[in-house]
């Protein structure tokens, strides 16, 4: 794939400094840059790297541009910039090329026009795939699932039975969607398994990561809405709900029958309680730990960074005195109140 400057500022509403039939087939970093590849510069901690880049053209910002040695694509959010060019010059093949022979299709399955469907994938009675899906290889795709128009799974993804899933998505190797939340009654010490009769609702444009996990509803649905992303090795609960556009990174859980609200950052790492309600535009840095409703947006934090090992005996040792310590500072407050009494009496 090869195009030029001017092809690539209409297509992500760039203005072109320089010659504009210069002709780019790839990206790069600043600093690995060659000639036909273009870079950006979005971060001001790389941008002593603009002047030496070999680039053909860079997307900039234009309180950059003076610093740019060559062509140079200039826009607000070159950030966005990168994003929109990288999606034009995007190689990756599809998920699977045509129906393979090896895949097992059941009869009562409908497939629409464009579906494909890679080698051992199997498709279980009822399945419904729209326009353009693409099955990878060793998928396997429950009874009664539905897949919306234009959605990809890499190889060995798993959707259980009756699961619903929409348009536009895309969902990498080995994630898991539908499978039984943790549901268990206790009778004398004896774990005695419920059955999960709900399912997953996954609203258009979602996108999930690889091996992540996402629990049926014991008795209602499990929900993601429209334009969420979730990162690799997450764990989903039974019965939890998650706005549109709420974004969350690896390894971060989510307990059952909590809701999350809309537009909210989850950073790695982040534990949150079940049975909460969690609002709008909330943003949790890495190793938070939320345990009741957060009722404002905003951002929220309770990870402590890294110490040396010396450093963290001692504040460990200073926390387990502090209800020593609250006690002392109580009796001290009490003794200063006695004094003053004494001393205006």
């Amino acid at each position: 794939m090869s195009y030029t400057l001017c092809e690539i500022a209409e297509k992500i509403g760039a203005t072109v400094k320089g010659d504009e039939t210069v002709s780019v087939t790839s990206l790069a970093t600043l600093l690995n840059a060659s000639a036909g590849q273009i870079a950006f510069l979005s971060n001001a901690k790389y941008r002593q790297q603009l002047s030496e880049t070999k680039a053909s053209a860079v997307i900039v910002a234009p309180d950059c541009l003076d610093d740019c040695p060559t062509n140079a694509l200039v826009m607000d959010n070159p950030y966005m910039g990168y994003a929109l060019v990288a999606q034009l010059l995007d190689s990756t093949p599809r998920t699977s090329a045509s129906i393979h022979a090896s895949a097992v299709i059941d009869p009562s399955a409908e497939i629409a026009d464009g579906v494909t469907v890679g080698a051992n994938a199997v498709i279980e009675a009822e399945v419904k795939l729209a326009k353009n899906v693409s099955i990878g290889a060793g998928c396997f795709i429950g009874k009664g699932a539905e897949i919306g128009e234009n959605t990809a799974l890499w190889a060995n993804v798993s959707i259980y039975h009756e699961v619903r899933i929409g348009c536009d998505c895309l969902i990498q190797s080995n994630t898991v969607i539908g499978s039984d939340g943790f549901g268990y009654a206790n009778q004398q010490g004896n774990w005695i398994k419920i059955p999960q009769l709900g399912s997953v609702v996954i609203g258009d444009r979602v996108e999930i990561g690889a091996s992540t996990t996402i629990d049926r509803g014991a008795l209602d649905n499990t929900e993601i809405h429209d334009g969420v992303i979730l990162d690799n090795q997450i764990q989903i609960a039974h019965n939890v709900v998650i706005g549109e556009n709420t974004a969350m990174a690896a390894c971060s859980v989510i307990a059952g029958s909590t809701e999350i609200g809309k537009n909210c950052t989850i950073a790695g790492m982040v534990g949150i309680n079940g049975h909460i309600k969690v609002t709008d535009n909330c943003v949790f840095t890495g190793f938070a730990m939320v345990t009741k409703n957060i009722t404002e947006g905003g951002v929220y934090s309770s990870g402590l960074p890294a110490q040396t090992n010396k450093e963290w005996q001692k504040t460990n040792a200073r926390i387990r005195k502090l209800d020593v310590t609250n006690k002392k500072i109580k009796a001290l407050e009490q003794e200063i109140l006695t004094l003053k009494a004494n001393a205006t009496s």
